[in-house]
């Protein structure tokens, strides 16, 4: 994978898996916080995953839920509400919500897996990329294939990009169907604007990251990043695999991990 945003080696020059930080890095309760990003960043994570929502009056939010309730102080919808009323709610008592120029600021080297939570969030999406300049540090997902290429459409550079639920499904259900010189040649179309598969594990009952799956994906030249890994002994059987990537809350014990298995950027920390 060309594109900057997969760029991850090592010292000397070795691909590494890319771990990522999801919603940043809290074990209280302070997800999509500054606080988190800085606690991910913190412990050497290049990656955060985090998600968009926009306010009433155009402001773009690091944040997850539609409404206020679940996760601060406050209440409302978020698309319904003015900045200045959002910035008053604390998450979990305490932290205000960030916005995505707070964070591309004081982070700068931090790469940003951005989800694309609702269709008012496309065009603010797409004019806080170019108003920043961040082509090379994101890339876009959605669980709608429609609204993450509404963003692409917007910006006048490349950027990475995840494939929707639909596509993932398509790919799923029928790799293990199509022999390989039908399944390509029709991936390739549904994927057209697609880089990685960010994926579960399974879908319900249906295993979704297996052998196979990986193996399909690699030969169409597209990175397999799993989520949302919080088990030391799942993420080396996934990792054994072969996967790109994993997202995780538990940033801590992902970079064990790969510390242990010696694909940990840079050297331990004291």
């Amino acid at each position: 994978m060309t594109l900057p945003f997969f760029q991850h080696p090592d010292d000397d020059g070795r691909r590494l898996p890319i771990a990522m930080a999801h919603r940043g890095f809290s074990t209280d309760g302070l997800e999509n916080s500054m606080a988190a990003f800085r606690a991910g960043a913190g412990l050497g994570f290049r990656y955060l995953e985090t998600d968009v929502h926009t306010t009433a009056d155009g402001v773009l939010l690091l944040f997850h839920d539609e409404t206020l309730d679940r996760v601060t102080d406050g209440r409302g919808r978020v698309a319904e509400l003015a900045a200045a009323d959002v910035a008053r709610a604390r998450i979990n008592g305490r932290e205000p919500i960030p916005t995505f120029d707070e964070l591309v600021t004081e982070l700068p080297d931090a790469r940003l897996n951005l989800d694309v939570k609702d269709w008012g969030s496309v065009r603010s999406t797409a004019a806080a990329i170019e108003r920043h300049q961040v082509h090379h540090r994101v890339l876009v997902a959605s669980f709608s294939d429609r609204r993450r290429r509404a963003v692409l459409k917007l910006l006048s550079q490349p950027v990475a990009s995840s494939a929707g639920v639909a596509s993932n499904a398509l790919f799923t259900v029928l790799g293990p169907l199509l022999p390989g010189p039908l399944f390509r040649p029709l991936m390739r179309r549904v994927l057209r604007d697609v880089h990685a598969l960010q994926v579960p594990v399974r879908y319900g009952r249906i295993p979704v990251v297996t052998p196979g799956f990986i193996r399909r994906a690699h030969a169409l030249e597209l990175v397999v990043h799993v989520w949302t890994i919080n088990d030391a002994q799942e993420m080396h059987r996934l990792l054994h695999l072969g996967v790109d990537g994993i997202v995780t809350d538990r940033a801590d014990l992902l970079r064990e991990v790969l510390m242990q298995r010696g694909e940990w950027p840079g050297r331990p920390s004291a």
